[in-house]
């Protein structure tokens, strides 16, 4: 009688993935607390913003905070206030858009510009 050798199939961790997944892990960890950090630091970080030939200038965090508004006294006319809320509009349009921006160059930088389920919308 002829005995087969029967090969054993590759252990595999909790995860399904094989033994090497534990690695992978560990990079996966190392990564996510690079981009808390990350995530952190953009709240140290400013964009500025400039309309209507620096009449109107605002300030806003990489965390989308705005941090100051400042309005020329010249350009405040009673008889004009639509042309005085469309720089307003303008310009925290312009800084949310500069922040998001910053946030999403400063957090693709980590994953190499990679698409990674389950990271969208964090940045």
């Amino acid at each position: 009688m002829v005995k087969k050798k029967i090969k054993q199939p590759t252990p595999k961790g909790p995860s399904g993935m094989g033994m090497g997944g534990g690695n992978m892990m560990q990079q996966l960890r190392q990564l996510q607390e690079e981009m808390a950090r990350t995530q952190d630091a953009l709240g140290d970080e400013v964009v500025q913003v400039s309309v209507g030939g620096g009449v109107v200038q605002m300030t806003m965090t990489g965390h989308q905070h705005l941090q100051s508004v400042q309005i020329e006294p010249d350009i405040l006319n009673p008889d004009d206030v639509e042309m005085l809320q469309d720089l307003v509009l303008a310009a925290v349009n312009e800084a949310i858009e500069r922040s998001q921006k910053l946030a999403s160059d400063r957090m693709g930088g980590l994953t190499g510009g990679l698409n990674v389920p389950g990271l969208s919308g964090l940045f």
